[in-house]
């Protein structure tokens, strides 16, 4: 499926978030709060948004994907391995920092996904992640239901593909709640776990350090 919307992949973003996606990534990216130079693993990092970040802002972000053909469509990215977040073909403690954007929601395997981030960054590494959220209640939350359930799907038949823009609204079903989340990566190593809700819950972000 991700093969397929590859080449739309960045233009459909821009439209569903009306460009904001870039702002919440650039903040993302400067909450790792880590010295220039550092080598960033970007997980399901698609066509490389999140990657192109981290270079803006003097890292080296390290690109990988389960889906080859995002990668490919991929612009800037320098560095790209395709694998599967939950067996990471990286030495332990390689990294200084991961960034995830708007992919937990499609791991089939969270908890090990967590392990393996965990695995492969060195002790006092930092994560940041984004991921889609939903505000809470109000007018806010029904304008939101409208366009993330209805709205998007159709931007993403008119531009893109039918079938994976109808998929990717329901594929929140899959996304644990924000507490569970929060327990799931202290089991997997990280500590002080920071959980934020981005412009009034349209996405929402986890920053985390490794233990020693």
């Amino acid at each position: 499926m991700f093969d397929a919307i590859a080449s739309r992949y960045e233009l459909v973003n821009k439209l569903m978030t009306l460009g904001l996606d870039s702002r919440w990534r650039r903040r993302a990216v400067a909450d790792l709060r880590l010295p220039p130079a550092s080598v960033v693993l970007d997980v399901a990092a698609g066509t490389g948004d999140f990657t192109r970040e981290l270079a803006r802002q003097g890292h080296r972000g390290v690109a990988t994907d389960l889906s080859f053909g995002m990668l490919h469509a991929g612009r800037a990215m320098n560095d790209s391995v395709q694998a599967d977040a939950s067996t990471l073909p990286f030495r332990s403690g390689a990294f200084d920092g991961i960034t995830c954007g708007y992919a937990l929601r499609n791991f089939t395997d969270l908890a090990t996904t967590f392990d393996e981030m965990a695995r492969v960054l060195r002790p006092g590494g930092r994560i940041s992640l984004l991921e889609v959220a939903e505000p809470r209640a109000g007018l806010f939350r029904a304008g939101f239901r409208v366009w993330f359930h209805k709205v998007v799907p159709f931007i993403g038949s008119l531009v893109s593909d039918r079938a994976a823009y109808h998929y990717l609204p329901q594929s929140t079903a899959y996304l644990p709640a924000s507490e569970e989340i929060v327990r799931m990566l202290n089991r997997s190593g990280f500590a002080a776990v920071n959980h934020r809700r981005v412009m009034g819950g349209l996405s929402q972000q986890f920053v985390a350090t490794r233990t020693s």
